[in-house]
């Protein structure tokens, strides 16, 4: 198991269109997949868990991967935030 924090830094945050990218993205990896915001811990492929954080602009949450392909998880994850969700 690994961990990572990524800061959201498109304009919307993590709600509806990029919710549904991080979605899709997290959905390709056969690995289990968790966001944490503070002290709540949701699944990554779940779109209503997702946006139940509330994950705005310039917040930090911390993606946290378990299985085969955790890192590329954590690495495809952190590439497709850090790109604002345009890649």
């Amino acid at each position: 198991m690994i961990s990572r924090d990524v800061t959201i830094i498109n304009a919307s945050g993590l709600h509806a269109r990029p919710a549904t990218f991080f979605i899709q993205k997290a959905n390709s990896f056969r690995s289990t997949i968790w966001v944490e915001k503070e002290d709540r811990r949701v699944n990554a492929k779940s779109l209503l868990g997702v946006l139940s954080l509330g994950i705005a602009k310039g917040m930090t949450i911390t993606l946290i991967a378990d299985g085969q392909d955790e890192q590329a998880a954590l690495d495809g994850l952190s590439e497709l935030i850090d790109s604002g969700f345009n890649g």
